[in-house]
């Protein structure tokens, strides 16, 4: 099995909030994440397909291709928005790094072909990263 793995970047703002709670809980539970106006990050979102390469291509996926489904699906949707305002697939869903990895998930597994979804790695910044496998 050979694991291919492709980054990309987008930009986003979003408010860490959880409608069902008072303002004292959202801010004991999610602090300075939680101003009312939002806060951003610069994301890298790293996507990995696994699978075997065929003789005829030696790829499991062309790159160029699963960039093209990444920025497709993925960033041109997501960069430069609010992300509990702007993006309908986020829409009733608290955008946590680890929800977000979720959606993503959702939205990609579908698409990719030749190999399959293996995992998707979002850094929320240098320190911080969630890795989801669709388990």
């Amino acid at each position: 099995m050979v694991y291919i793995t492709r980054k990309e970047h987008f930009s986003a703002s979003h408010r860490l909030y959880n409608p069902d709670w008072s303002d004292d809980k959202n801010w004991e539970v999610y602090g300075k994440c939680n101003n009312p106006n939002g806060h951003g990050h610069n994301y890298e979102i790293e996507v990995t397909v696994a699978g075997n390469p065929p003789k005829e291509t030696g790829m499991v996926i062309d790159l160029k291709k699963l960039s093209d489904i990444i920025n497709k699906e993925i960033i041109d949707v997501v960069d430069h928005k609010h992300l509990n305002c702007d993006v309908d697939f986020m829409t009733g869903v608290i955008p946590t790094a680890e929800n977000m990895a979720v959606e993503f998930w959702k939205i990609l597994e579908t698409k990719i072909t030749g190999g399959r979804l293996y995992s998707i790695k979002l850094y929320e910044s240098p320190n911080n990263f969630v890795e989801y496998r669709g388990e």
